[in-house]
C-alpha cells in the first residue's frame, strides 16, 4: 500500500524582502514553515512563488527553498513555470514540489485556447480596434510516477492560478490603482468583465487539456489543483469539472472531475476569509477513477484572517491569506 498526500497552497507573494522591510522573509518563514510541515505532502502544488536573483546566476526559487528547509519537502524537485530564458518568472510562479519522480512536465498559455480579442468601451483614448486579452499566468502540468517500482503508475498533476476578480485596469479609468478607485461604475464593470474573460480563458484551457489527456488515455488519473479564484458554483470551476448536469451528455460521465472538498463539512469548507465570510477558492478536482483510492481531505484554515479588513495587512498578518488543502490517497 502506497499512501500519497497531495496539497495545494497559495503562499501569497512569497519573496525575499528589503533589510528594513516588515514582515521580513525570515518572519514569514518562521510562521509558515510549520504549515508546510503539517501538510506532510508527497506532492505540493504552490502558487504565488516569486523568483530571486543572484549576480551571475539565473533567477531561482530561493525563498521557497528556504521555506522548505527542515520539512519533508527539503531538497525536493521543484518543477516551475518558466519564461523563455529557462530561469523562473520574477513573480507568481506555479511550482510542484515532490521527491517522487517527475517523468515530464509542460506549461500551457494560450496553447489550446486562442487569445481572445475585445474592443474596450470605456478606454480613454478609445480603442480603434479589438485588442488581445492576454492571461498573466500559464498552467503547469506534471506527470509524476507515484510508484517507480511499477512503471506506468502516473498521476497527471495540473496546477492552476486563475485570474483574480480584481478588475483589469482600463486606460484613463483608474484614479488610484493602489486603492482601487475607478472613475466610473461602467468602467469598473468592464474591468471586471475583462478579468472574468481571462479567468474563463484559463479554465477552458485546463478543461481542454484534461480532455486531451483522457482522449489519449481514458484511464488517466488526473488532479487539477490550485487557486481558482472562484467558488464551487461559479462557471470557471464548473467548466473544468464538466458535470453531466451541465453538458447533458451521460456518455461524458467518465470525464467528470470531482471536487474532493465535498467530503469536508460545510462549516469548515473555506480557504479564504473575506468580509466575514469564508470562501472556497482553492480546489482539488480529481477524475472519478481516483475516488476508489481517496481517503479524505483537510483544509488548514484555523488561523485564517479576514484579508478584506482595513487592518488585515501583511505587516500584521505575515502568513498567507489562503489556507492549504490536502487530500490523502491510498494506492495498492
Amino acid at each position: 500500500m502506497t499512501q500519497i498526500r497531495i496539497a495545494t497552497f497559495n503562499l501569497e507573494n512569497l519573496d525575499e524582502t528589503a533589510p528594513t522591510a516588515h514582515p521580513s522573509l525570515a518572519e514569514r518563514v518562521k510562521l509558515m514553515k510549520p504549515q508546510i510541515s503539517r501538510l506532510r505532502a508527497d506532492i505540493a502544488c504552490f502558487q504565488e512563488v516569486h523568483g530571486q536573483e543572484r549576480p551571475g546566476q539565473p533567477r531561482a526559487l530561493l525563498a521557497l527553498k528556504e521555506l522548505l528547509e527542515g520539512t519533508n519537502l527539503d531538497g525536493a524537485a521543484l518543477v516551475s513555470t518558466k519564461p523563455e530564458d529557462d530561469a523562473v518568472f520574477d513573480m507568481r510562479n506555479l511550482v510542484v514540489a515532490t521527491h517522487l519522480p517527475v517523468i515530464k512536465h509542460q506549461q500551457l498559455k494560450n496553447d489550446l485556447v486562442a487569445e481572445p480579442h475585445y474592443q474596450r468601451l470605456t478606454a480613454t483614448p478609445p480603442d480603434t480596434k479589438p485588442i488581445p486579452i492576454g492571461i498573466e499566468r500559464p498552467i503547469l502540468h506534471a506527470q509524476i510516477d507515484i510508484d517507480h517500482a511499477e512503471p506506468g503508475r502516473l498521476l497527471h498533476i495540473i496546477t492552476v492560478h486563475l485570474k483574480s476578480k480584481i478588475p483589469t485596469e482600463i486606460p484613463g479609468q483608474v484614479l488610484d490603482s493602489q486603492k482601487g478607485i475607478w472613475r466610473t461604475a461602467d468602467a469598473w464593470a468592464e474591468g471586471s468583465f475583462l478579468s472574468s474573460m481571462k479567468r474563463m480563458s484559463q479554465a477552458l484551457e485546463v478543461r481542454r487539456l484534461v480532455d486531451q489527456i483522457l482522449g489519449e488515455d481514458p484511464d488517466a488519473r488526473i488532479i487539477v489543483a490550485g487557486d481558482f479564484n472562484a467558488e464551487p458554483e461559479e462557471v470557471p470551476v464548473l467548466a473544468i469539472c464538466g458535470n453531466v448536469e451541465d453538458t447533458g451528455n451521460g456518455d461524458l460521465a467518465a470525464r467528470v472531475l470531482v471536487p474532493i472538498e465535498h467530503t469536508i463539512p460545510n462549516e469548515a469548507r473555506y480557504t479564504l476569509f473575506h468580509h466575514g465570510r469564508g470562501q472556497m477558492l482553492d480546489h482539488m478536482l480529481v477524475t472519478r477513477n481516483l475516488l476508489t483510492h481517496y481517503r479524505g481531505s483537510e483544509i488548514h484554515n484555523e488561523v485564517l484572517h479576514d484579508e478584506s479588513l482595513a487592518f488585515a495587512t501583511d505587516v500584521k498578518f505575515p502568513e498567507s491569506d489562503h489556507a492549504p488543502v490536502v487530500a490523502t490517497f491510498d494506492f495498492d
